[in-house]
C-alpha cells in the first residue's frame, strides 16, 4: 500500500503598509475565534481533513505586532476570494472595509451549490463587513485582461482577475517602493511553485484537489497558463507566489 500523502501548507497573508491609507492585508488567513472554536466555526470535516495548526500566535491578528502595527491600522483588506482559510480573520478587523468581486461576493453570501456552501462559512461574516464591492472590468496588465485599481486604494495596488478555483477569484498585484518592480498574491491560482516551471508539475493529491473544487476548471488551467508565461518573462519585473506554497512563503520572507 502507498503511504498516505502528507504535506506542509501554509496560509500566506501579505501586509502592504501605505503612505496615506494605514495598512492593507491581502487575505486574513484563519482568524482568532477559528483557532478557539474550530470545529464550530471551521466545520468539523475541514478540521480532520486538513488539522490545521491551531496557534493563536500564526493568526494575522498576533503577527501584526511583531511587525510594528495593530490591529487598528488595518484600513482595508482585499481577499483573493472568500475560502474560510482565507477570510477567517475578518472579524478580527471589523474596522477594516473589505475590498472583493460581484461575483465572489454573491457566492459567499448565498452559495449557489452544494461545495459552495460547504466552502464559504457564514460564521465569518457574522459581524456585518464593510464590503465595498468591485466589479468586473478593466485594463490589460502583463496578459491580463480586466485588470484595475481598487477604488479607495492607491493605484499600486492592482485586481487581476484569476478565475476558475472560485467564480470570482482575483490576484491582487502590488508594486514595490523604490521601483523594485510588483508582487503578485495569486491566491488559489496555483498550489505548488513548480507549477510555474516550464515543465509544470504538481503533487498527484494537490492537482486533484485543485481540479475537483474549482467552479471553472477550464478557466483556472487557461489562468494558470498565463501565469506560467508572466513567471518565465524576466522584463516584467513580477515575482509571483500562491497562498499555500510554504517555500514560496519562506523565498518571500528572505530579503532579495
Amino acid at each position: 500500500m502507498c503511504p498516505p500523502f502528507v504535506g506542509k501548507m501554509v496560509c500566506h497573508v501579505l501586509a502592504v503598509e501605505t503612505p496615506a491609507d494605514g495598512v492593507v492585508l491581502v487575505d486574513t488567513g484563519l482568524g482568532s475565534a477559528d483557532v478557539a472554536t474550530p470545529r464550530q466555526r471551521l466545520g468539523r470535516e475541514f478540521v480532520a481533513i486538513t488539522r490545521p495548526t491551531l496557534d493563536a500566535a500564526e493568526t494575522a491578528l498576533a503577527q501584526l505586532p511583531r511587525l510594528g502595527f495593530s490591529a487598528r491600522d488595518v484600513r482595508h483588506i482585499v481577499v483573493t476570494h472568500l475560502d474560510l482559510d482565507h477570510a477567517g480573520g475578518l472579524g478580527d478587523f471589523p474596522e477594516a472595509a473589505v475590498h472583493v468581486s460581484d461575483a465572489e461576493h454573491d457566492a459567499a453570501l448565498d452559495p449557489p451549490t452544494r461545495m459552495e456552501r460547504q466552502r464559504y462559512r457564514a460564521v465569518h461574516f457574522a459581524h456585518g463587513p464593510r464590503w465595498q464591492i468591485h466589479r468586473a472590468g478593466g485594463e490589460a496588465w502583463n496578459g491580463f485582461a480586466g485588470v484595475r485599481a481598487l477604488e479607495g486604494l492607491p493605484p499600486e495596488i492592482l485586481r487581476v482577475p484569476l478565475v476558475g478555483h472560485t467564480r470570482g477569484h482575483h490576484g491582487i498585484a502590488v508594486r514595490r517602493a523604490g521601483d523594485e518592480g510588483w508582487m503578485l498574491h495569486a491566491g488559489d491560482a496555483y498550489f505548488h511553485h513548480a507549477e510555474l516551471e516550464p515543465e509544470p508539475r504538481c503533487p498527484l493529491p494537490l492537482r486533484a484537489f485543485q481540479r475537483v473544487v474549482a467552479v471553472d476548471d477550464a478557466a483556472r488551467v487557461a489562468n494558470q497558463r498565463r501565469l506560467r508565461a508572466l513567471a518565465a518573462d524576466a522584463t516584467a519585473g513580477v515575482r509571483i507566489f500562491c497562498a499555500h506554497d510554504p517555500s514560496e512563503l519562506e523565498r518571500c520572507q528572505t530579503p532579495r
